[in-house]
């Protein structure tokens, strides 16, 4: 992958970040090949992908589908959810990644070493994405946020190759950025979605109603995660945490209560079951948190 030449990239799951990406990319001259299942794949191939967005706009992109991949790329992005992890890679054989670039967009901070155990070590180029995109039907992705945002990281992995895929990604649409430390962009994003993610799904209540009915809940996990964050080697600051949740219109769910309520697994373990294993590991107390993850647990979240 060179500055001058436009990168291959396969989109592994295509739903509302990886639709997104994958149109972006496509309207803006790529090849890109979404795999799935055979359904999507061949709906994505007759049909493209359709995307609906206030910043970028509404258009329809042609891509390439299949169920594995097949064709040599230059990276491919994985953008499923924790639940879905293990069956998805089965369509990216480490033999048909070879050198290629995976780029997980995942929550939770423990996905890079699994993946590093199943593919070469300097090819996994962890993500974090903000933004609020959505599947709305194979190949129709409503993006809903006034922005995307990219932080592209990868201990180990060069940074040209890094610098590269920032280009591209940042040319087709999101802001992108590379960020010199995997465990800070990792514990950065994990400290703002654990408290939001638990206590939005934990009282099936909207980011407004939880920052007011259980502000005193809200701040001491906000503490919580920020303490497990700074003992990982990631400080970050509960107030502007805080003063982020303030700032997000009242009617903001987190993705893990909308799962909730559509009766879709949740990546509790992944969110909630890895902040208290950091917890565990450095010694630091999070009874907030155990509360929550284990209530949620007992009801079958």
């Amino acid at each position: 992958m060179t500055h001058d030449k436009k990168p291959t990239v396969a989109v592994l799951g295509p739903g509302g970040i990886g639709g997104l990406l994958a149109g972006l990319l496509s309207r803006a001259g790529h090849r890109v090949i979404c795999l799935a299942g055979d359904e999507t794949a061949a709906t994505l191939r007759a049909s493209g992908i359709r995307v609906r967005s206030g910043p970028f706009g509404d258009f329809t992109a042609e891509v390439e589908a299949d169920t594995e991949l097949r064709v040599p790329v230059d990276a491919c992005l994985v953008a499923v959810k924790h639940t879905a992890l293990g069956a998805a890679l089965d369509r990216v054989p480490p033999a048909a990644l070879g050198d290629a670039l995976l780029v997980p967009f995942l929550n939770g901070v423990e996905h890079p070493a699994a993946l590093r155990a199943r593919y070469r070590e300097d090819v996994v180029a962890p993500a974090v994405i903000r933004v609020e995109s959505t599947r709305v039907a194979p190949g129709e992705i409503v993006h809903g946020s006034p922005f995307a945002e990219i932080d592209l990281t990868g201990d180990g992995v060069a940074k040209e190759r890094l610098e590269s895929l920032a280009d591209a990604l940042g040319s087709a649409g999101p802001t992108t950025r590379v960020l010199p430390d995997e465990t800070a962009a990792l514990w950065a994003k994990m400290s703002f979605l654990a408290p939001f993610a638990l206590l939005t799904t934990r009282y099936a209540l909207p980011l407004g109603d939880v920052r007011t009915r259980h502000r005193e809940e809200l701040t001491a996990l906000v503490e919580e995660t920020a303490a497990v964050s700074r003992a990982s080697g990631a400080p970050t600051d509960p107030a502007q945490a805080l003063a982020r949740y303030d700032a997000f219109p009242p009617q903001t769910r987190s993705s893990m209560q909308r799962d909730a309520e559509a009766g879709r697994p949740l990546e509790l373990d992944a969110i909630g079951g890895a902040l208290l294993r950091a917890a565990e590991r450095y010694g630091v107390p999070v009874p907030v948190a155990t509360r929550l993850v284990g209530e949620l647990r007992h009801a079958g979240r």
